[in-house]
């Protein structure tokens, strides 16, 4: 079973726990304050509705909760971008791509990158 995708505010909380490792509550707490204004129970709650939706496990083997992605970053990214190719796209990569680069100065190295994923995977699907 997959679990739903994740909330902009719960790829927010993943984004610290995959840099960070399995962490607490306060831990994750601590580095969301960083960035903006947000109260301890607020993030507390919103971990455990990730952990009640499958995005998150639960450890209770310390005496403060720690928590750990059940899906890696790169799982979760291919599922959000097949939800999104279905869903925004039609399925179709040609048109993620173009939006995605359209409007948008692209690095020259990023665009070396791009055209050999493209060559590796036209040379896997022969």
């Amino acid at each position: 079973m997959t679990s739903p995708p994740p909330t902009d505010a719960e790829l927010e909380i993943l984004r610290i726990i995959w840099t960070r490792g399995p962490s607490t509550v306060r831990e994750v707490h601590e580095r969301i304050s960083d960035m903006k204004t947000v109260g301890y129970t607020t993030v507390l709650k919103q971990m455990q509705v990730m952990h009640g939706k499958g995005l998150l496990a639960r450890s209770d083997r310390f005496r403060s909760h720690v928590y750990e992605p059940v899906q890696s970053r790169t799982q979760t990214q291919r599922q959000l971008a097949a939800s999104m190719l279905r869903q925004v796209f039609d399925g179709s990569a040609r048109q993620l791509l173009q939006s995605a680069l359209a409007g948008r100065k692209v690095d020259p190295r990023e665009l070396k990158q791009i055209r050999e994923l493209l060559d590796n995977y036209e040379r896997k699907s022969k």
